[in-house]
C-alpha cells in the first residue's frame, strides 16, 4: 500500500509522460510534488505510444511544442543518464488527395518560418526516402528529416528517477476518488488509500481526464478513442533507417519495430470509449488493404503480435493546457489526441511556469479549455497520426 504524505504543494494526477515530466520540472523548481497513478508509471496511453517525435504540425503552438520535445530528447541521455533510443529518421507524409496539397504547403511554410526544414517533394523522391512504399496514387509528399522516434517507457523512467532525486513523491496503485473544495478553493484530494491536503491539483490523466475534471468542477472535453497496432515479422532487405511514414488522409502509418514494422490505421466510430482490447474484426482487413496499397511487402511478413491503446481526443484535436477559471489552482494538461509523448518535455516546463505564475516560454493561451465554451476553438490539427 502506498504511504501518502499528509499534504503536498501540488498533486499531479496521472503517471504517463506528461505527469512525470510535470513532476520533474516542478520538483526542479523546488515545488513539493506528489504524483498519483492508479496503475504503474507509463502503463496507460504512454505504454502504447508509437514513440514519434516531430515538429511537422500545422499550428504555431504545436510546432513549438514539438521542437522543444525534439531538443529535449536529443540531450536526454546526457541530462538524465537514461538511454531512450532517440533517432532522427524523419517523417514522410504521402499526399493522395490533390485537394490536400495546399494545406500541406501552408503547413510547410509555417514550419519553415519556425526553423523546421520540412519540404514538399515529388513522389519519386519520397520513394528514395522510403523504398518500402508504393507511390501509385501519391500526388506529392512532405519530407521532414529532423523528426524521429524514441522509446516512451525509457523517457518515463528517466523523468521519474530525476523527479524522485529532486524530492518528488511518486505513488503508484493509488486511485483518485474525490477532490474536496471550499467554494472555489481546493482543499484536499481523496484517494483509495487516504486523503492528502493540497490547494493545487494538476490533471495529467490522459484519456481518463474527464472524470478528474468532473471531480474538480472543471469540465474537460476529453474522449477516449481506441487505436490498434500490428507488429510484423522481419521485412527482408529493410533499411535500418526508415522514416515514420503516413498516408494522408487515411492516416495509415508504419515505422520500424525490431526487424519488422509497426503498422496502424484509425478505426471507426465503434472505437470511441474505454475498451482497449485488441479487436481485429473489420479493422484488420481494412489495415491489410491499406498496407497492400501503400507498402505491399508488409503483407509477406506476417503478424508477430498486436495490441490496442487509447488516444485522448478533444473536439478540435488539439490538447487542453492551462488553469481553470472557476476552480482556484486546478491545472490541466491533457487531450493530446495522440501527441502527448512528443510534447511531454515542453508541457512539463509550461505547467511549471503556470504553477509559478510566470509567462511560459511557449504561448499556450489558445489551448485553454474555455475555448470550447466560448466558441473560439482553434483550427483542428490537420496532421493527426
Amino acid at each position: 500500500m502506498a504511504n501518502l504524505p499528509d499534504q503536498a504543494g501540488v498533486v499531479i494526477v496521472g503517471g504517463g509522460v506528461i505527469g512525470v515530466s510535470c513532476a520533474f520540472h516542478l520538483a526542479e523548481a523546488g515545488v513539493d510534488v506528489l504524483l498519483l497513478e492508479r496503475g504503474a508509471l507509463g502503463a496507460g496511453s504512454t505504454a502504447k505510444a508509437a514513440g514519434g517525435v516531430r515538429s511537422s504540425f500545422t499550428s504555431r503552438v504545436n510546432i513549438e511544442l514539438g521542437l522543444r520535445g525534439l531538443a529535449e530528447f536529443e540531450r536526454f541521455p546526457a541530462r538524465f543518464g537514461q538511454e531512450i533510443d532517440f533517432r532522427r529518421d524523419g517523417y514522410l507524409y504521402l499526399i493522395t488527395d490533390p485537394a490536400d496539397l495546399p494545406r500541406f504547403e501552408h503547413g510547410v511554410a509555417l514550419q519553415n518560418s519556425l526553423g523546421v526544414p520540412s519540404r514538399v517533394v515529388e513522389p519519386v523522391e519520397a520513394r528514395q526516402h522510403n523504398p518500402l512504399i508504393s507511390i501509385d496514387g501519391v500526388h506529392a509528399a512532405v519530407w521532414s528529416p529532423d523528426d524521429g522516434r524514441a522509446t516512451p517507457d525509457a523517457v518515463v523512467q528517466g523523468y521519474a528517477r530525476a523527479a524522485r532525486g529532486l524530492g518528488a513523491t511518486l505513488c503508484t496503485g493509488v486511485e483518485v476518488t474525490g477532490i474536496d473544495r471550499d467554494g472555489e478553493q481546493i482543499r484536499a484530494v481523496r484517494t483509495s488509500v487516504g486523503v492528502v491536503r493540497t490547494e493545487v491539483v494538476l490533471c495529467a490523466a490522459g484519456a481518463w481526464s474527464a472524470r478528474i475534471g468532473e471531480l474538480a468542477g472543471c469540465p474537460l472535453p476529453v474522449t477516449p478513442e481506441r487505436r490498434q497496432v500490428v507488429f510484423t515479422g522481419p521485412i527482408p532487405g529493410r533499411r535500418e533507417s526508415v522514416p515514420l511514414t503516413v498516408e494522408m488522409p487515411s492516416a495509415f502509418y508504419f515505422h520500424p519495430e525490431g526487424d519488422g514494422l509497426a503498422i496502424s490505421l484509425p478505426g471507426g466510430p465503434g472505437d470511441v470509449g474505454f475498451d482497449s482490447r485488441y479487436e481485429p474484426g473489420e479493422w484488420l482487413p481494412a489495415l491489410a488493404e491499406a498496407a497492400a496499397r501503400r507498402a505491399p511487402s508488409v503483407l509477406d511478413a506476417g503478424i508477430r503480435t498486436a495490441w490496442a491503446g487509447l488516444y485522448e481526443m478533444t473536439p478540435d484535436r488539439n490538447q487542453v493546457v492551462g488553469e481553470a477559471a472557476g476552480v482556484a489552482r486546478f491545472l490541466y494538461a491533457t487531450g493530446f489526441s495522440g501527441h502527448g509523448f512528443q510534447m511531454g518535455p515542453a508541457v512539463g516546463a509550461v505547467m511549471r511556469d503556470l504553477y509559478l505564475g510566470r509567462e511560459p516560454e511557449i504561448d499556450v493561451s489558445e489551448l485553454d479549455v474555455r475555448r470550447f465554451a466560448n466558441g473560439t476553438t482553434t483550427k483542428a490539427e490537420h496532421n493527426i497520426v
